[in-house]
């Protein structure tokens, strides 16, 4: 992975591979101005530096969103961000309960208030957002640490125009291949990604057809999309094969929860995938009001640049496939693993699992200099403890620290032998 290069007033410059930030380091002509993502800057500063343009694409997810900077074909960057919106689902939830028991003790026989509860249009959960979040707030980071000319941004899972209208113009969109990658990552999407009759996951899954074309089944172009749409499941190969031609109320007589199941989802319309890129829009608008030029592309579309190219399924190699790909030169094996970890609570105490106070909660973030999150490297030279630890710290007000490293946690630690790598910026890091 390149190393990203600031000139002495942190003007951002090309990326430089590891062996060159090595020598400009040794030489004294740079030092280290940050760890992660690591980059350095010069200490003598260039004049008229020229620059290349390089593309920052993103592949936003639910869990985990893919980044790539990529300069002409070379993907010279890329990391995996993982977003903690989960957490603050059961966080908003857990506190919902609480309150709702505290105000019913008071209220129970008062009526709830609604007027005062209308949600300003384009409202998304704190869950969501923090998602949008997340990724705005790495995408400004990186803008200050490379040249980036554009951004690309995987906008919608599947082009539902592209669905409708396969007379769109583009490449193989009429009947051919793209068009088959939209359809089906729309039909994936639909039925979770496992076989709609014995619930398979991580096998490959065929298009199966719910009722027959041989009986009457709706397909294209002789029917509209949400006919054709609502007549297909996904299913995987013995399944496919042992239902054949046969009508699924036959095939499935023996099974009538999961007939009913597949009846019911099978009605679901197009409707769905405006719940389903809600945050992606959401994302797209605020990405233009950074003021680079935009470009989005379809997950269908990202699907098939991947799979031309033979290149493995990550979410960071999804990202550097978003949008208009002809070929890329992967530079890197690793990409940087980011974890969204916050930035602490406010309670004023800590609880056990039934809700009641067990212990006082400092309201001091900073012990000895450092604070919990801080990134450290620790060199134990007495005791029992001796050795070099890196990892993230979680301060005491007795001065003596807890590290998480790769190999465990390591309890007990003096301040005196902890050295800064990164201060705490919300997030976790993992090369």
């Amino acid at each position: 992975m390149r190393v990203f290069v600031l000139n002495k007033n942190r003007q951002p410059l090309d990326p430089c591979k590891p062996a060159r930030a090595r020598i400009l380091l040794s030489t004294g002509k740079a030092k280290v101005y940050r760890s992660y993502p690591f980059t350095i800057i010069l200490t003598e500063e260039r004049k008229e530096p020229v620059t290349h343009e390089h593309q920052l694409k993103i592949d936003p997810g639910a869990k985990t969103s893919g980044l790539a900077i990529v300069q002409g074909k070379r993907v010279i960057w890329g990391a995996e961000l993982t977003h903690r919106g989960f957490q603050i689902r059961d966080a908003l939830i857990s506190r919902k309960q609480l309150r709702h028991s505290r105000r019913n003790r008071k209220t129970r026989y008062r009526k709830p208030r609604f007027l005062n509860r209308t949600r300003p249009k384009g409202w998304l959960a704190p869950s969501l957002m923090s998602r949008v979040q997340n990724i705005l707030t790495w995408v400004k980071k990186l803008t200050r640490l490379c040249p980036v000319a554009g951004i690309s941004q995987e906008l919608v899972r599947f082009d539902t125009q592209k669905l409708q209208n396969p007379e769109i113009s583009g490449i193989e969109y009429q009947q051919g291949t793209l068009y088959g990658y939209e359809l089906r990552e729309y039909l994936l999407e639909k039925w979770n990604r496992k076989c709609a009759y014995c619930g398979a996951t991580g096998i490959q899954l065929e298009i199966e057809h719910i009722k027959p074309l041989s009986k009457g089944g709706s397909d294209w172009p002789l029917a509209t999309l949400r006919d054709r749409a609502s007549n297909l499941t996904i299913a995987c190969h013995p399944c496919n094969q042992a239902k054949s031609n046969q009508d699924i109320e036959l095939f499935l007589s023996k099974k009538p929860s999961i007939l009913k199941r597949i009846l019911s989802q099978a009605k679901r319309s197009l409707v769905d995938a405006a719940s389903v890129n809600s945050t992606r829009w959401k994302l797209y608008h605020d990405l233009k009001s950074i003021g680079l030029p935009v470009e989005v592309g379809s997950g269908g579309l990202t699907k098939f640049n991947r799979c031309r190219q033979n290149l493995p399924k990550t979410h960071w190699l999804d990202a550097a496939n978003v949008g208009k790909v002809e070929t890329l030169i992967v530079e890197i094996t690793h990409p940087l693993i980011i974890t969204a970890k916050g930035h602490g609570t406010r309670q004023l105490c800590r609880t056990n699992k039934y809700g009641f106070p067990i212990r006082h909660c400092s309201r001091i973030k900073f012990h000895k200099g450092f604070q919990t999150g801080d990134i450290v490297r620790a060199v134990v030279t007495k005791g029992k403890k001796v050795g070099t630890y890196v990892g993230r710290v979680a301060t005491r007000k007795s001065g003596y620290f807890n590290i998480s490293t790769k190999l465990g946690l390591v309890q007990g630690i003096s301040h005196k032998y902890c050295q800064f790598i990164h201060r705490k910026d919300g997030y976790a890091f993992t090369n």
